[in-house]
């Protein structure tokens, strides 16, 4: 089998591709001919080496992929060799197999590709997971979107399309046109504008009443302050950390102008923060609960109400030159590896 290593923490180039002997499932497990591995933000992360809770290098990144099932270790019910499916990982995405527990696998359905179904998993539950479950968005209610033209952007933004939100989305200019066709009512170019400013002026003095954030440092204390009564912060990035290759002063700084919620501010301005980071729910009442929202997007997938859009692919070899293309942020949705 082939795998791509970290091994080490820095640019692009430390991803190297390894030839590796392929690994026969334990109990519990199954292994998958993997076709198609998705990108995450958070892999740019733990390859700089800001990732917390990171493996230390060398290992192979990536979250999520789609293949096909091809052995099955003892004790696995449900699954069968050749079932299509797809798959959330705590590693191990970047190569042509993977062994994963059963309990991360879902057959997929029959009209979605490998292409389609990697980009699913993390973006997908990730927007899902804060929008629906811990937000409770609602028809009418007003959703600012940080980085609408990556991966969880546009995947938040068309289930915030489906529940009937008012959306607002940050992304540079060349990536509006794509925003407005996904459902964004007000895209907002970070590059020229200051976000805060231009919600305010749109939105006027009652704000909006949920933000994604991905962000983090000062832009955290700008989006608390653009909170309704009631509204809800989501924060679920630290994309400002990632000004260059490595680890730089800006990121330190960042870090530091990240604001601090103490419960009496949040009480006296009834505003909610949740912090998500799917990586770290691994308990098996964590995984169930993301295994029922992953079959409820694959039943909205079903239905033709969400449909992930993959903006590019590269051969697994090209690995670093896929996360140059998304650290430039040139990408328009998903980003996606071929084994």
């Amino acid at each position: 089998m082939r795998s791509v290593y970290i091994t080490k923490h820095g640019g692009p180039d430390v991803l190297r591709l390894r030839e590796e002997s392929t690994p026969e499932p334990g109990p519990g497990q199954v292994r998958l001919a993997i076709k198609a591995a998705g990108i995450n933000f958070a892999d740019l992360m733990q390859r700089m080496g800001l990732y917390p809770s990171a493996l230390k290098p060398p290992y192979v990144p990536g979250f999520e992929a789609a293949g096909i099932v091809e052995a099955i270790g003892d004790g696995v019910s449900g699954l069968q060799a050749g079932a299509r499916v797809a798959a959330m990982l705590p590693s191990g995405g970047y190569a042509s197999h993977v062994l994963t527990d059963s309990a991360r696998v879902l057959p997929l359905p029959s009209n979605m590709c490998f292409e389609e179904a990697a980009a699913l998993p993390v973006n997908y539950l990730t927007a899902y997971h804060m929008m629906v479950r811990l937000g409770r968005l609602e028809k009418g209610q007003r959703i600012l979107i940080h980085m609408a033209g990556g991966g969880v952007g546009i995947a938040a933004v068309q289930i915030a399309r489906e529940v009937g939100a008012e959306i607002f989305g940050t992304a540079s200019a060349s990536k509006h046109a794509v925003l407005r066709e996904q459902g964004v009512h007000h895209p907002i170019d970070y590059r020229t504008l200051d976000f805060a400013t231009e919600v305010r002026r749109i939105a006027g003095p009652a704000g909006v009443d949920m933000v994604l954030d991905s962000l983090g440092g000062a832009a955290t204390a700008k989006n608390y302050e653009l909170l309704a009564p009631g509204g809800k912060l989501m924060i679920f990035g630290f994309a400002r950390a990632v000004a260059g290759d490595r680890l730089t002063l800006t990121t330190v700084i960042e870090a530091l102008r990240m604001p601090k919620f103490g419960p009496r501010q949040l009480m006296m301005d009834n505003k909610s923060v949740f912090g998500v980071h799917l990586g770290r729910m691994n308990t098996p009442a964590e995984l169930a609960v993301l295994g029922q929202e992953l079959e409820d997007l694959l039943r909205l997938y079903a239905e033709g109400r969400i449909k992930p859009l993959v903006g590019k692919t590269f051969p697994l070899a090209d690995a670093a030159e896929a996360h140059r293309y998304i650290q430039r942020r040139e990408n328009v949705g998903k980003v996606v590896l071929i084994p």
